[in-house]
């Protein structure tokens, strides 16, 4: 990537869907941007649970765990959220993660001590109690053509914040969007109010 594509990058930061987001499956959506170049981007929704599958019935199917061993995963490990991570690649797991957890040629490092990871290694450390300190697991991401988000963005249909590590890992979903918008000095209250007035 050229000098003027990598300052005009994403990569890094959160999007943060705005009030009016015309597509549904982003509604309140902040997804964390892991690459966002002259090809395209990709991203992972932080704030969007797989209601429908845990963390440890993951790891059951994927042979990583047993009966018998899903007993003794850490507790961490137990309570774990699986994510949506978006609408493309639904049935592949990706899993961001701190810094502190690197496998050699498969772990990608995107800012601010973030990195992408997006092999079974890494499930089965952290299933052993060895993997990263902070982690989500996404099935599927969020993927855009060349040029198709800088026209969302025009549109008004995303804002663009600083990545804190606190709030890409921070387990509770339910505030992510409020405080992700409250991270770049806006009330979403106020953008109710303000869509509502012609």
């Amino acid at each position: 990537m050229t000098e003027t594509g990598r300052a005009n990058s994403l990569e890094g930061q959160m999007l943060i869907a705005m009030p009016n987001m015309e597509d549904g499956r982003f509604d309140h959506s902040v997804i964390y941007m892991c690459s966002h170049s002259e090809q395209g981007a990709m991203g992972l929704v932080l704030n969007q649970v797989a209601r429908h599958l845990s963390f440890e019935d993951l790891l059951l199917q994927l042979d990583i765990v047993n009966d018998e061993t899903a007993i003794r995963l850490p507790s961490g490990v137990r309570e774990m959220s699986v994510f949506k991570g978006g609408p493309v690649e639904v049935e592949r797991g990706f899993v961001l993660h701190s810094d502190d957890f690197v496998i050699d040629r498969s772990t990608l490092p995107i800012d601010n001590g973030i990195c992408l990871t997006a092999t079974l290694e890494i499930l089965k450390a952290m299933a052993d109690g060895s993997g990263p300190e902070h982690a989500l697991l996404a099935l599927g991401y969020s993927g855009w053509a060349p040029g198709q988000l800088e026209s969302e963005i025009q549109a008004n249909g995303w804002l663009t914040a600083p990545a804190a590590p606190d709030l890409v890992f921070d387990a509770d979903t339910g505030e992510k969007w409020q405080r992700a918008m409250m991270s770049i000095g806006i009330d979403p209250a106020m953008l109710y109010g303000e869509a509502g007035h012609a």
